[in-house]
């Protein structure tokens, strides 16, 4: 994959949590506008690297990193980055719906709120964008005064990824998002990210194997905080060049 259409790229990332090595020398391009799946056993890593991409591991004491991340040509981990600016840009949504105890226009405007750049007359605009985006706009646009905290998991889901899209991010970081969905609700997400990715960059972390392959791009497979193999997903399900990959995939261990 050539460096010209990655939007992320590691370069010998290392992660510790105190003197536990999580991430080990990984080395990573992420192509823009694709989806792309982490997959592998839990405690593999795979919510660590996810995290990394915006700098949510930060916020957890005794996190020390070394080696280079680059988003659109930048270190993210460079003095000068800008938190909100980055987490603007690379939004996250996470493995359970967290809509605040807000209206649903209040989640929507929340982040805005933040931002000077964005006016007060601009927010209907996006409000309706957002949600039209997401699939939601029909159903929310009589309920928008209405607490987000009685939609259904699915809705709330759908209206947490429409407060990420509200900020105009570049990439949009999924932990999980479907683990706390039954599975009709799963394959809707599905395919509201497939609709996402002409827009967006997607990186998913999966411990579902269907999901993975029916989902994205290109697949990751982590184990034990190190970067087994990487390639596009119908080659990684298909003909894996790593044995540990086979197995797990087959799902001799995980």
């Amino acid at each position: 994959m050539s460096s010209e259409q990655s939007i992320i790229e590691t370069h010998s990332l290392n992660l510790y949590y105190g003197k536990f090595h999580a991430l080990k020398d990984i080395n990573l391009a992420i192509q823009a506008q694709r989806i792309t799946a982490l997959i592998g056993p839990s405690g593999c890593g795979k919510s660590t690297l996810v995290r990394v991409f915006n700098r949510m591991n930060d916020l957890i004491e005794s996190v020390r990193v070394t080696g280079e991340v680059l988003v659109e040509g930048r270190n993210i981990f460079a003095p000068e980055t800008d938190l909100i600016t980055l987490r603007k840009e690379v939004g996250m949504v996470f493995q359970r719906p967290n809509p605040f105890p807000l209206s649903i226009r209040d989640n929507l405007t929340f982040g805005l709120e933040i931002h000077s750049d964005y006016s007060k007359q601009n927010h209907t605009e996006i409000i309706e964008q957002s949600l039209k985006d997401v699939l939601l706009w029909n159903d929310m646009k009589d309920r928008l005064s209405q607490t987000a905290l009685n939609l259904s998991l699915e809705q709330q889901q759908r209206l947490c990824i429409a407060r990420v899209l509200a900020m105009k991010p570049q990439i949009i970081l999924m932990d999980e998002p479907c683990s706390a969905l039954d599975p009709i609700a799963t394959l809707r997400i599905e395919e509201l990210m497939q609709e996402l990715k002409k827009n967006y960059t997607i990186v998913i972390v999966t411990h579902n194997m269907q999901q993975a392959a029916r989902a994205s791009d290109y697949t990751a497979f982590l184990y034990l905080g190190e970067l087994i193999e990487f390639g596009e997903t119908k080659h990684i399900f298909s003909a894996p060049e790593q044995k540990k990959t086979e197995e797990y995939i087959t799902g001799r261990f995980g």
